[in-house]
């Protein structure tokens, strides 16, 4: 059968619209709390079996006959509240229909000069001066994320990636930023940027001098790459990026310490300070011998006690600096604004290998300042950190960042952060080459991985480099509509049949939405190409092509509700079972391979991505509830699991969880991450919480958190585990806040590193 829509056109008949169209009905109903799935499954059932009577032996129908009969049965079964209420919403959708079409005409066109045009041809993307119309955000700012949306459906879309995404079988993530052009996410190399200084649009910015200066310009380089992308920015390796700053700031601690001992012991004839700077200015690092300085003092021991007496005071005051430097970034980052005022940069950073004596002191007073917590105690949610655990480097005893190994666990076991990346995991080891930090895999805070380079082999490195877009299959409707939950037979060969056609289409999808950022130029980047940011990018001009750059860009197909397909599938997810256990890997392993082919096709990184849903978690479940029903262990709950993750209300051990998730991470080459979630104030059992950690390493994980119980006092601020009485000041829970206390509260709703 098909329909006849209201503009003449005729479509393919779709029960899953009809489905969706009455359980919005009832959802935005005034008394939606009443009703159940069964309630939107009955009318649904109902409405089916009258088309069915009434045209059998029709070839069409139009769509507002199907409507017509959705009111008659929300009537005839007495659902009197929800007709009234579709009924309503019906004729308000008809008169704002007719008032769209009076206006279409121009409202699309504004649409498109703001989408296609320059702002030298559109006069309306000039409006503010303050505002670059050429910019993502600037553009965005104008016409809105919905808008913006539905421009992307009707002007740039294949209409069927749009069907796919409004009916739950695909999500096309960050759609309204597509006329944009936007990339996701990107590794910053603030080396760089440091080493020549950079412009973010507004006047051309020095290199720095100082870690204070290093630190600040880090932020901001954050902040002005966030206006250019739609997703999160990430600096691969902020140890090594620091640390010239530390030594510039000793270097010069250390001159102005001498000259004034130099002062106070009258040797101003007897020195040749000119000469003693150009001494400290070759210092290559701040453990330094000495003896380097021995000329100066080989005649005066007052001298030599003198220089040596300066050497430390230069440290403890580089050490102070250092500290204030992190604090101001870490304060920074929760607080300064991007996309014109729209957010707080969402942000990452990955440090925890240099071993230098100045990327130490940086790695070891970020974690500080990170445990310090902000203004009022509160813990930072950005950056997310990230620390690189490697044998030979932190992993061991012997190591030399070992004792920075156990301060990262000291500290995420209070504040939540760090997280751990581990770069012995093969799929991760296989880059790695000793003393090189563009060869160390970074990962998004979000979980993000981009390493392998199809498109250029030369360039396999973290550094320059992210995902360009990324779009994730429901997993969840292929295991219902092909396993035993609705009382069929389990069917693979159709299982992998359709999850074939699914990869296929979100690669069509993806492919167009890369020749959409393909399109754009130079100019509409201005930091992230116009600084050079990304790999490749150097000497561009405005109007140059910019598809050999993002050539090195990941293309990630992600995926969504792995233990409720296998419980769809055969009745059990992979915590459970064995044999959930092998059908798990068998399914994501096809995956993985149809990727890799299409990958060597195409020269084009088509990676898995474990997909970060938060959000989307629970779109899927609830529009295949109405389709469905409810179904225990897959559809019962408000949210499909994350990616491979074994189920969060799952009582299963952390090492088992572990076990279980480890080989996923080896599969999903376009980013994952492992969860493990912890009763009990983790602070007085870190050698535990270190033991999850090394279990992390031991299983082959790439990217791992552990979660657990942060509450704060909002009277005294102690951050920790809170019973009934603050181990802080010692308030009882029954005493109640102070009124003048109240102003300080600080409500956090949702975690921004997973579904908490």
């Amino acid at each position: 059968m098909k329909v006849v829509k209201r503009d003449g056109k005729v479509v393919s008949f779709n029960d899953t619209k009809i489905a969706i169209a009455i359980r919005k009905g009832f959802v935005n109903s005034r008394s939606a709390s009443s009703y159940t799935e069964d309630d939107h499954n009955k009318v649904f059932t109902n409405v089916m079996e009258e088309l069915n009577k009434r045209y059998k032996k029709e070839d069409s129908v139009p769509i507002e006959e199907i409507q017509d009969i959705i009111e008659e049965e929300l009537k005839s079964l007495g659902y009197t509240d929800i007709f009234d209420s579709f009924s309503s919403y019906r004729n308000r959708r008809n008169e704002s229909r007719k008032a769209f079409q009076n206006r279409q005409h121009k409202l699309m066109k504004a649409i498109e000069a703001l989408s296609l045009k320059t702002a030298i041809e559109e006069d309306s993307k000039r409006d503010n001066a303050n505002v670059d119309g050429n910019t993502p955000m600037g553009t965005m700012l104008q016409y809105g994320s919905t808008l913006s949306r539905e421009f992307a459906k009707s002007y740039l879309m294949n209409s069927k990636f749009a069907s796919a995404h409004d009916d739950g079988e695909i999500y096309i993530h960050d759609m309204d930023f597509m006329p944009m052009g936007t990339t996701t996410c990107c590794q910053i190399n603030l080396e760089k940027l440091f080493k020549q200084g950079f412009s973010t649009g507004h006047g051309h910015l020095r290199p720095p001098k100082g870690i204070i200066t290093y630190a600040a310009l880090a932020a901001i380089a954050i902040q002005s790459n966030q206006n250019d992308q739609h997703g999160g920015q990430s600096i691969p390796a902020f140890d090594f990026y620091m640390a010239p700053g530390v030594l510039q700031t000793f270097k010069k601690l250390f001159k102005q310490a001498v000259r004034e001992y130099i002062d106070l012991l009258e040797m101003n004839k007897t020195v040749d300070f000119d000469k003693f700077v150009k001494k400290v200015d070759d210092l290559t690092s701040m453990d330094t011998d000495l003896k380097t300085f021995k000329e100066f003092y080989e005649k005066d021991k007052q001298l030599e006690k003198a220089i040596k007496k300066a050497y430390d005071i230069a440290v403890k005051k580089t050490d102070r600096e250092t500290f204030q430097a992190m604090e101001a970034f870490v304060h920074n980052l929760n607080t300064m604004h991007s996309r014109a005022g729209a957010q707080v940069p969402f942000s990452s950073i990955n440090f925890g290998t240099d071993t230098s004596f100045e990327g130490r002191m940086a790695t070891k007073n970020y974690l500080y300042a990170l445990d310090s917590g902000l203004g009022k105690g509160e813990t930072p949610i950005f950056p997310i950190s990230i620390f690189k655990v490697k044998e030979g480097i932190n992993y061991f005893e012997k190591d030399p960042n070992y004792d920075l190994f156990k301060l990262s666990c000291k500290v995420s076991a209070k504040r939540l952060f760090p997280n751990f990346s581990f770069l012995d995991s093969p799929f991760n080891l296989q880059y790695y080459k000793k003393g090189d930090p563009n060869s160390e895999v970074a990962y998004m805070g979000c979980r993000t991985r981009v390493m392998g380079n199809v498109a250029n082999p030369d360039k396999e490195v973290a550094t320059g480099r992210g995902n360009a877009s990324f779009t994730s299959i429901n997993l969840v409707r292929l295991g219902i509509k092909h396993g035993t939950a609705t009382g069929g037979k389990l069917d693979m060969e159709e299982f992998y049949k359709e999850l074939d056609e699914k990869i296929d289409l979100v690669k069509d999808q993806l492919l167009e939405r890369f020749q959409i950022q393909c399109s754009k130029k130079v100019y509409n980047f201005p930091f992230l190409l116009g600084q050079g940011l990304f790999v490749d990018s150097d000497g561009l001009g405005p109007e140059d092509d910019i598809t050999p750059v993002l050539r090195n860009c990941s293309l990630g197909v992600g995926f969504i509700g792995l233990a409720e397909c296998l419980t769809a599938l055969i009745g059990t997810h992979h915590g459970e079972t064995d044999e959930a256990r092998k059908l798990g890997m068998e399914i994501i392993t096809h995956m993985r391979e149809r990727l890799d082919k299409i990958s060597n096709q195409y020269k084009l990184n088509f990676t898995l991505l474990a997909t970060p849903a938060e959000g989307l978690s629970g779109k899927f479940v609830a529009m295949d509830r109405s389709i469905y029903g409810t179904m225990p262990g897959i559809t019962d709950k408000e949210y499909y699991t994350n990616s491979y993750h074994v189920p969060v209300r799952f009582n299963i051990s952390a090492t088992e969880k572990i076990k279980i998730e480890g080989p996923y991470h080896a599969l999903t080459n376009g980013g994952h991450i492992t969860y493990i979630e912890l009763d009990g104030d983790t602070v007085n059992n870190l050698e535990a919480f270190e033991n999850i950690v090394r279990c992390m390493h031991d299983n082959k994980i790439g990217y791992g958190a552990i979660n657990h119980p942060v509450d704060r006092d909002p009277v005294c601020g102690y951050t920790g585990v809170i019973g009934d009485v603050c181990p802080g000041c010692g308030r009882h829970e029954s005493e109640g806040i102070p009124i003048e206390q109240i102003e300080h509260f600080d409500v956090r709703t949702e975690c921004a590193s997973c579904t908490n």
